[in-house]
């Protein structure tokens, strides 16, 4: 089976809610309850604007999906970024994850964001792992900071620098903006790792 990771289209909508769904019915995201094609189609659209929306896509189908998105609103916060990751079942212990992060990061570098965040709702074995194996630091974790299911969840805070701490850094490139080609080679590369994985 072949992977192919590439920026995600308004038509990848339904397949993002897909793979997203079933987490909406545990406590490994705090959202609830889980959002529609329409709902993705408008997330995937707004997001993209500025910050990277990937999708790992076997078959036609996709599999997973990686996206940064704002960190905090004020504008001092513009060069730090927070990163999303959801897998398929049938995807996970594959690296598929790994790649998708990696490919995320160095897209986010190259824009110039400085700081990448990950937040995991712990205990999470598996996140947790995928972020120390990806270069992020585990910073802190804000206990008993959401309810869901029935009882309060523990929420960590996962750090990964991306690039120099400027005296004065040059604003961040909108991920359109980045040169198509790039972006390709940095998304094929990563899905390649996926392949090897999967031998």
């Amino acid at each position: 089976m072949s992977y192919l990771i590439r920026p995600a289209r308004a038509s990848d909508a339904a397949g993002c809610a897909a793979v997203y769904g079933p987490y909406t019915h545990t406590v490994v995201t705090f959202e609830a309850p889980e959002p529609d094609a329409a709902e993705f189609t408008r997330r995937i659209e707004d997001i993209t604007r500025r910050y990277p929306w990937l999708v790992c896509v076997s078959e036609g189908r996709p599999l997973g999906y990686a996206y940064a998105h704002r960190f905090r609103e004020r504008a001092a916060y513009d060069w730090d970024t927070e990163l999303s990751v959801y897998l398929a079942p049938e995807a996970t212990g594959l690296g598929a994850g790994t790649a998708l992060y990696g490919a995320l990061c160095e897209l986010l570098t190259a824009q110039g964001f400085v700081n990448a965040y990950g937040t995991v709702a712990v205990p999470n074995p598996p996140s947790e792992r995928l972020h120390e194996k990806c270069g992020f630091t585990h910073l802190f974790t804000m206990r008993r900071t959401g309810w869901k299911l029935g009882r309060w969840l523990d929420l960590a805070y996962y750090l990964r620098p991306l690039g120099e701490y400027a005296a004065a850094p040059a604003p961040v490139t909108p991920f359109p903006e980045l040169d198509a080609e790039y972006v390709r080679g940095v998304c094929d590369k990563w899905a390649a790792a996926i392949r090897e994985a999967g031998k």
